[in-house]
């Protein structure tokens, strides 16, 4: 997959949209303030080259669920805030396209404030690429989105992918294609779509252990000699002692383990047990672990973990999906572009 990179790009005297994925945790006091900044540190080294590089840059990201409609506690303002504290340089927040004109680093307001975004409108896109000389996608969260920002884009402009979306490709490809085994992948968290994978990934691993909410929302038959389906307490809120001792089992044979979505309500003490025991199993075999998606990395910060994984991917379906697939549909948006010019 020979998949456009930033540096590949002239860049000099461009404007350039980037496509970032700054739907973190916030926390209001008195104002709303990024409560983990982690994502937005990781768009740093792609910001950095591109102001060096270009004449102006739009960023370009959502925030939550506003549905199409302008919510200010959905603001990406706490976001520019932090961001221009860590570049020690000031971003201009444009509530509307007219205001993406001004300033030469700018940040327009949350994307999903506008309904044509997640309905991949293809006008919303063409006026967005109208700012534009290149864009770069670096949300490789979003990467299996068909939303106009990730989509539609690379259907106006030269296109390429930044150096975090670089880094989560080089070490998915090299998972899917060179994993040692048995590999394992766990799938927990109350986000059905984890499901819409699963013939083909049972396919590729050796064992798929399901948790969370998930055996809820099973229902279509499985190979019950590589897929475990855990048995849910009698209030749903976490998994049994039997199904933890038998994914721990399954975990200490394991020589790759995938991992996305904690096992019960995991911010809770009284349903935090199995999420706990499965992180420490995985940490203390000496399997490969990867890990994805903001519910896990959160369970494992709380449980002082992060450290002990050897790579964490910013996004759970999006790595899922590439491991199902081999592509994803941002992907295919550039590489498209590649071939049609």
């Amino acid at each position: 997959m020979k998949l456009p990179k930033i540096n590949d790009l002239n860049l000099s005297s461009k404007k350039v949209l980037l496509r970032v994925n700054y739907d973190v945790l916030l926390k209001k006091d008195s104002i709303w303030q990024v409560a983990d900044g982690s994502r937005i540190d990781e768009s740093l080294p792609t910001i950095n080259f591109l102001l060096e590089k270009a004449t102006k840059v739009i960023l370009l990201s959502h925030l939550g669920r506003p549905d199409g409609k302008v919510n200010p506690d959905l603001s990406l303002k706490p976001i520019g805030d932090y961001l221009s504290a860590k570049l020690g340089k000031q971003i201009l927040l444009a509530d509307g396209f007219d205001n993406l004109n001004k300033g030469s680093l700018v940040m327009l307001e949350n994307l999903r404030f506008w309904p044509q975004e997640e309905a991949n409108d293809q006008s919303f896109a063409q006026n967005l690429a109208n700012f534009g000389d290149v864009f770069i996608n670096d949300a490789f969260a979003c990467a299996h989105r068909c939303h106009a920002s990730v989509v539609g884009l690379p259907k106006f402009l030269p296109s390429a992918i930044g150096f975090d979306f670089q880094k989560e490709m080089e070490v998915l490809v090299r998972v899917k294609n060179e994993a040692q085994r048995p590999l394992v992948i766990i799938l927990g968290g109350g986000k059905k779509d984890k499901l819409a994978k699963l013939e083909k990934l049972s396919d590729w691993a050796d064992n798929v252990l399901i948790g969370g909410k998930l055996p809820e929302f099973l229902n279509v038959s499985v190979d019950e000699k590589k897929v475990k389906i855990a048995i849910l307490n009698s209030d749903k809120q976490d998994i049994t002692l039997e199904s933890i001792g038998l994914f721990e089992s399954i975990i200490k044979q394991a020589k790759t383990i995938i991992w996305t979505g904690p096992m019960g309500i995991y911010e809770k003490p009284e349903s935090s047990l199995a999420t706990q025991r499965l992180a420490n199993a995985i940490v203390e075999s000496k399997a490969f672990s990867l890990v994805g998606g903001g519910d896990t990395e959160a369970a494992l910060s709380q449980l002082n973990l992060i450290e002990k994984i050897n790579y964490i991917s910013s996004g759970g379906t999006a790595m899922l999906e590439f491991l199902a697939d081999g592509s994803l549909p941002a992907i295919e948006a550039i590489l498209k572009r590649e071939v049609n010019g």
